[in-house]
């Protein structure tokens, strides 16, 4: 008897006994356990940013430039906070602080990009979704005004994570996104900037190394943001014209997933700036991440670790922004400052340039 098939057992006398002895322990059990509730909208969220670490020299800016530097700053930081306060999610609104800075001329990205040897700019950025942990990256493009767009392109409508200099370009085009004449990047700042570089060079009072040029001739200036939404998701984007005078090709950590982007709704996302060649070595935002995860630390105290103390023993300068899903915030660097900021869901704008300012 206790061998029959469930077949006979539906007309089997014992079907009843069968029934409390087998079913009857598992259909209470769904009874006692309710299913999870749905998921609770969050009232909090925020939005990180930087401009670029290293920053002008404090007795070398004047008053109105570093005034220009705040605004753009509230700027972007106004761009991703009008998204995030009405249920945007936080891919849209990284991609929108990113943007307003590639727009301005102050910042190395986009519009106003430092130029490479050639005197060409060559545009890297990345974005990843904390959610599902996808990605999207370019690099060395020369015609796409808004490089975090295609940077979300690839990640959103590719089966890739990065692409690159002419294939990049062509995919841009595959998707509609509008190219822009080079000229348009190109500032008179940073052609000057370009002609002191190389006359440098040919003077034979050259410092060191392209890294050394770059730090007594201006800011990083790569821009990046993150960003924790109501619906608790992260995500981090970068965008950088790279380092002034570079060889044509040079691919730094903003492009690098895991160097200078990184985004997983279990630990932090975070975006980097600085001496790239160092934090590509030291594959900083990951590590930050690995911190967070195997450790336990607040992603200002991972941060606080390896910009600090690894970053240092590469000989690397440079910073993070960072954020988790509890609103805990990152903004460490080693350099003289950071262009950065913060602003939560009560709206008040967080910015600064030099330590604690």
């Amino acid at each position: 008897m206790y061998h029959m098939k469930s077949s006979r057992l539906e007309n089997n006398a014992f079907a009843p006994w069968w029934f409390l002895r087998n079913l009857l322990p598992e259909f209470m059990s769904n009874i006692a356990t309710p299913a999870p509730a749905a998921a609770e909208r969050r009232e909090s969220f925020v939005l990180v940013i930087h401009g670029g670490a290293g920053v002008i020299p404090r007795e070398q800016m004047p008053p109105q430039k570093e005034g220009e530097y705040r605004a753009a700053l509230k700027a972007a930081l106004q761009a991703g906070y009008d998204l995030l306060k009405t249920n945007g999610t936080s891919l849209d609104a990284v991609s929108a602080a990113i943007r307003m800075m590639e727009d301005s001329p102050l910042f190395n990205a986009g519009h106003g990009a430092v130029l490479n040897s050639e005197g060409e700019v060559e545009l890297d950025a990345a974005i990843m979704d904390g959610a599902t942990r996808k990605a999207g990256a370019i690099a060395a493009v020369k015609h796409i005004k808004n490089p975090i767009d295609l940077a979300r392109l690839v990640m959103d409508r590719s089966p890739h994570v990065m692409l690159v200099a002419d294939g990049a370009e062509a995919f841009a085009a595959e998707q509609g996104l509008a190219k822009v004449a080079r000229q348009y990047f190109i500032t008179e700042h940073r052609q000057k900037q370009l002609e002191r570089i190389q006359r440098e060079q040919s003077s034979g009072s050259k410092p060191q190394s392209i890294w050394q040029q770059e730090r007594v001739t201006d800011s990083f200036g790569t821009v990046g943001a993150v960003a924790l939404d109501r619906q608790g998701n992260l995500a981090a984007g970068t965008s950088t014209g790279g380092i002034a005078n570079k060889k044509p090709g040079r691919v730094g950590d903003s492009a690098l997933i895991g160097a200078g982007t990184y985004a997983d709704n279990a630990t932090c996302a975070v975006s980097a700036t600085g001496h790239g060649a160092y934090i590509v070595r030291a594959v900083v935002a990951h590590d930050i991440s690995a911190l967070v995860e195997y450790r336990g630390l607040s992603p200002g105290e991972a941060a606080e670790l390896v910009v600090k103390m690894k970053l240092v023993e590469f000989g690397g300068e440079g910073g993070v922004i960072g954020a988790d899903r509890k609103g805990n915030i990152a903004m460490q660097f080693n350099s003289q400052g950071m262009y950065r900021g913060f602003v939560r869901e009560d709206g008040k704008h967080f910015v600064a340039i030099y330590a604690g300012q």
